[in-house]
């Protein structure tokens, strides 16, 4: 049918756009933190060979960094990250290209490089090939070649053409003050230069900002409403579906976009922990993985890792009996509890406590092995059991 589907049009559909918009807020809002492990724990560190994860390039912080390549990569279904380089070869930058000017290649020898076109942004005032070893490529969906990512939009892309139809059709319904067009009849035959006449002079008095003036016809002639009302083409609920199978290819709970509420019985927080597995957790991971891999961290002892709590962060009243339970129960010092809250430790608050009289299961194996389990240290029954 020659029907051109635009990728800007398709952005344009609010689905689409809250989709891309609330993933990629959500994912550029947790600190990218570089860690090292100390017996057997991930501790944050900085290290000034990888100064660039704070600020990756001259014109973006961590968070714009982070959105942008979110929004390339579920907009393109590619992210192709250049390592900025300084004279000596050290990485002094990361900078997410327009996805629009690379192009994977493939040599005979199956070795992988990366054509970028003129970039000025990212100082590439030429076009130019490079090996994959200056390219951090993070793709997904990758159904006809590995090298070629697609984004979700091919999948919703007739959803959010119907929306944004439906859309065009309820502007100019309600912009003709929610009245259907129409013909106009006559009863007897009319030639084709008075047909023209009257339907110029129709359009010119009686449509678009003059609907609802009052008609004068003539010669018999009735109007008779011909197209179908919107509550007959059930608007609202095909718009509802359209942006409803947006939701589901993204992997993003409709009411978190406003179509629709929670579902009955669930909680908030149950949905966000099922929008951060079923949706985010995969592109979190990319990251982390595409940079340890990209950056040789393993190779110095770090890892990245995306800090998760500006995204699950509970309510108040979760966050004070989830850090008061771990207090209790010998997981968490008082000060750091406390540091959650935002206050200063306190004297004798850098170290778990448990109660004295919690025992360990070897210490109760030994008491059960003996031959009487409930006697004395003195060798007398306990003082409980002689009253």
């Amino acid at each position: 049918r020659n029907m051109e589907l635009k990728r800007e049009d398709l952005l344009s559909f609010h689905a689409v756009f809250a989709c891309v918009s609330l993933i990629s807020k959500d994912i550029g809002k947790l600190p990218l933190e570089l860690r090292k492990q100390e017996e057997g724990v991930w501790i944050p560190v900085k290290d000034e060979r990888f100064q660039f994860l704070e600020k990756p390039n001259r014109f973006q912080t961590m968070q714009q960094f982070l959105e942008y390549w979110i929004i390339s990569k579920i907009t393109r279904g590619n992210t192709y990250v250049l390592k900025f380089r300084d004279a000596f070869g050290k990485i002094i930058g990361l900078i997410v290209l327009n996805p629009d000017l690379v192009k994977p290649l493939v040599s005979d020898a199956g070795e992988v490089f990366y054509q970028i076109s003129i970039d000025k942004l990212a100082q590439v005032g030429q076009s130019l090939i490079l090996p994959a070893s200056e390219i951090i490529h993070d793709r997904w969906n990758c159904f006809y070649h590995p090298l070629v990512g697609l984004s979700p939009i091919v999948a919703c892309s007739l959803a959010a053409s119907q929306g944004i139809a439906i859309q065009k059709y309820g502007s100019s319904f309600f912009a003709n003050m929610s009245r259907p067009s129409g013909i106009l009849t006559s009863a007897g035959k009319i030639s084709e230069e008075d047909a023209k006449t009257i339907r110029d002079a129709w359009n010119q008095n009686y449509s678009s900002g003059n609907v609802g003036k009052t008609a004068i016809l003539g010669g018999d002639m009735k109007y008779v409403p011909m197209a179908i009302p919107a509550s007959d083409a059930q608007m609202i609920g095909q718009h509802k579906m359209s942006a409803e199978v947006v939701c589901s290819v993204f992997n993003v709970p409709a009411f978190k976009i406003g179509v629709g509420g929670i579902p009955q019985g669930q909680k908030v927080e149950d949905m966000n922990l099922i929008y951060y597995g079923d949706c985010l957790q995969s592109l979190i991971e990319a990251i982390e993985n595409m940079l340890d891999e990209g950056l040789e961290l393993k190779k110095s002892g770090f890892e990245a890792f995306l800090n998760l709590e500006a995204l699950l962060r509970m309510d108040s009243t979760s966050q004070m009996n989830f850090y008061a339970l771990g207090v209790q129960r010998g997981i968490f010092s008082p000060d750091e509890a406390r540091a959650k809250f935002n206050y200063k430790p306190v004297a004798g608050g850098h170290t778990p406590y448990m109660q004295q009289q919690n025992f360990s299961l070897e210490a109760l194996a030994k008491r059960d092995s003996k031959e009487d389990p409930f006697a004395n240290s003195k060798g007398g029954k306990n003082a409980a059991d002689s009253e």
